[in-house]
């Protein structure tokens, strides 16, 4: 008897188990250096390494919710200073490289005093927090980043911090499912 083709949902499990066997099997440097493009804080990387092997890609996302959930001050404000401020084309390619520019997409077709804006909100807020805005930009548009940064200034840098951290939790698992594709395709 012929065995019937494989099913969509069989093919994209063994595809993810390969891409888990990947990142179990990275050395510890290119782990680390992994982990930290996925959310720019070294003790955040340091202790995802050191928890492989994961069994799946949800255990993977469940450890880095808890190593992130223990992070302090320091190191969200590490994380926040890995991205690139909203708008900033230069700072993508230095700060996340493919993902951070890919992310910010929205940003690209703004308009000239969307843009303006968005830098001198960039500015205010960064004076009256302490730190870099921070919001998970993909599949945004440039005036909802700017709206939600003009919604958020008013809050308090303690509350901030939370949002920023909240924010980069989503970007952290975004860029996770983006290196389990990386290590899907063999290209990392």
């Amino acid at each position: 008897p012929v065995s019937p083709p494989p099913t969509r949902a069989s093919l994209c499990l063994l595809m993810s188990r390969k891409a888990m066997q990947r990142i179990n099997a990275l050395s510890e440097a290119d782990a680390v250096a992994a982990f930290k493009a996925c959310c720019g804080c070294v003790k955040y990387a340091k202790a995802m390494e050191s928890s492989r092997p994961f069994a799946d890609a949800d255990a993977m996302k469940a450890r880095s919710d808890q190593i992130w959930g223990e992070c302090g001050r320091e190191e969200i404000l590490e994380a926040f200073l890995a991205h690139p401020k909203i708008g900033d084309k230069k700072g993508a390619e230095k700060h996340g490289g493919k993902w951070a520019s890919n992310e910010q997409k929205g940003m690209s077709a703004a308009s000239e005093d969307t843009a303006a804006a968005m830098a001198k909100g960039n500015a205010d807020y960064e004076t009256k927090m302490g730190f870099r805005y921070i919001v998970c930009a993909t599949g945004k548009t440039a005036e909802e980043m700017l709206a939600i940064l003009q919604g958020r200034i008013s809050n308090t840098p303690e509350q901030e911090l939370a949002n920023g951290a909240a924010e980069q939790n989503k970007i952290t698992h975004l860029r996770l499912n983006k290196l389990l594709a990386d290590m899907e395709a063999g290209s990392l």
